[in-house]
């Protein structure tokens, strides 16, 4: 296994994430939520940083950058091209399908506008990873902050047509409130009930509950289940269009209090 992923919390609830090749030393931090953690995490793995890679523009996902770059002079910064405008100091942008190399991975560029209208994901196919940032969250998804409820669920239909066996590593721990949420609309799913539990029990621990798995978000999440006439039913909408069920259970989650 030349492949290695390190997941660690930075700030209050954002995941920081490492992915490291042992065959060139290559070293990537996907997003920069706070720079100490990470600094600690490399220092830690004994890892050298190469790579940063953003998902999207937002305060939290990319503030840590420029002390990484003191500390890394030669830190190559990758983001989405089309948020250039909103994110300083970037040396490579990318675009749908492009391909971006750490050390002698591979990741493919996904983009997912939604949360943000230039938001991507970087699928590593070799190793059946994606980073996806706010977009796909474990049993949730991100608010969609900067476009339409569709474009969002465009952009979860890419995800989920990944192949199920996917780790997917979020850029939030939030699956115990959306484990809550998740239960208002499929309070007879018996994965969902299965999976709330073991959740509780994961952050009763203080243990992650990311990454997921595109299967078992496929079984569980709601916002990936607009489709299934169960979650269609919960929401009043027997055969309904699934964007526009999407778009119901969105609303719902932006006004949940639980």
């Amino acid at each position: 296994m030349t492949t290695s992923v390190h997941q660690f919390l930075c700030l209050s609830d954002n995941y920081g994430v490492l992915i490291h090749d042992s065959r060139t030393g290559a070293t990537a931090a996907i997003d920069a939520p706070e720079a100490a953690p990470i600094l600690a995490a490399l220092e830690q793995k004994g890892w050298t940083l190469t790579d940063l890679l953003f998902t999207h523009h937002h305060a939290d996902h990319i503030q840590g950058a420029p002390a990484l770059k003191a500390r890394y002079p030669n830190l190559r910064i990758v983001g989405p091209a089309s948020e250039a405008a909103r994110i300083p100091d970037m040396d490579t942008l990318v675009r749908e399908g492009d391909i971006v190399r750490v050390g002698a991975l591979q990741a493919e560029v996904i983009e997912t506008p939604g949360h943000t209208t230039g938001h991507i994901a970087y699928f590593f196919p070799e190793d059946e990873i994606v980073f996806c940032g706010d977009t796909l969250f474990s049993l949730g998804c991100g608010r969609a902050f900067e476009a339409p409820y569709a474009v969002l669920w465009s952009s979860l239909l890419k995800l989920a047509r990944l192949p199920g066996s996917t780790q997917v590593y979020c850029g939030h721990e939030y699956t115990l409130a959306n484990a809550r949420f998740a239960l208002t609309i499929e309070r007879d799913n018996p994965i969902l009930i299965d999976r709330a539990e073991h959740v509780a029990k994961l952050r009763a621990e203080n243990r992650p509950t990311v990454p997921t798995t595109i299967a078992a978000e496929l079984a569980a999440n709601p916002f990936l289940r607009a489709e299934e006439p169960p979650v269609q039913a919960a929401v009043g909408m027997a055969g309904a269009d699934p964007e526009a069920v999407f778009a119901e259970i969105r609303g719902r989650k932006d006004r949940f209090q639980g």
